[in-house]
C-alpha cells in the first residue's frame, strides 16, 4: 500500500514530521501532487506561517483485520 510522510521545514531549515497519510483512492488519475499536499495543509492549517511543506511517498504494509 502506498502512503505519504509529510514534513515541513521551518525558518531555520529544521525539518518537522507532520504525519502519515495512507493512499486509499482507487482511481490513480485522481492522485496529484496538489491533492496529496491538500491533506498536509488541512493538518497544519492554511493560515499558519508554514510555507515549506513536502511529502515523501513510501510503501506501507497493509494491516490484516
Amino acid at each position: 500500500m502506498v502512503g505519504y510522510e509529510f514534513y515541513w521545514r521551518d525558518e531555520i531549515e529544521k525539518e518537522h514530521f507532520i504525519g502519515i497519510l495512507p493512499e486509499r483512492r482507487k482511481i490513480p488519475e485522481r492522485i496529484t501532487k496538489d491533492s496529496v499536499l491538500n491533506w498536509g495543509w488541512k493538518i497544519i492549517g492554511n493560515n499558519s506561517d508554514v510555507s515549506n511543506i513536502y511529502f515523501v511517498q513510501v510503501e506501507m504494509e497493509e494491516l490484516k483485520k
